[in-house]
């Protein structure tokens, strides 16, 4: 097994175990508050689903070999979205808190799902040459 393909089995199982602990709670576990700043695990999903769009429009601009397409949401902040996190942050939670548990869930799964397919489409060079892509800046 090469090492992309470590790395995308890697994800699927976290996923998976994602689903069966998600899958073990009930949906009042899920929405009711248990973090800092009253956070729910909807919210936490919701907000993983928020950065994994964001991971995502990377992902498929490097199998396009092109700049990155970010959703509305990141490009409405402007530059600063890389640089203030806080900001990220609350944007997200303001565009998907009020959104009902089965539309956050299935939104983090398939968006899980996309990134996964297309990891399959870049090749392992490009995948894990961290200066391939200067929109990257060597993250």
């Amino acid at each position: 097994m090469n090492m992309k393909e470590h790395i995308l089995a890697a994800l699927r199982e976290q996923l998976d175990c994602w689903e069966e602990l998600l899958a073990s709670l009930r949906e009042e576990e899920i929405i009711a508050p248990h973090f800092d700043f009253d956070w729910s695990i909807k919210d936490v999903i919701a907000h993983l689903w928020g950065w994994q769009q964001i991971s995502i429009a990377r992902m498929e601009g490097g199998v396009k070999d092109q700049e990155p397409k970010f959703p509305t949401w990141v490009t409405e902040l402007g530059a600063v979205w890389e640089e203030d996190a806080d900001l990220t942050n609350a944007r997200m939670y303001q565009n998907i808190h009020d959104q009902p548990w089965s539309k956050v869930s299935q939104n983090w799964r398939e968006g899980f799902l996309q990134f996964l397919e297309s990891g399959n489409k870049i090749s392992e060079r490009d995948l894990l040459d961290s200066d391939r892509y200067r929109w990257l800046r060597g993250i």
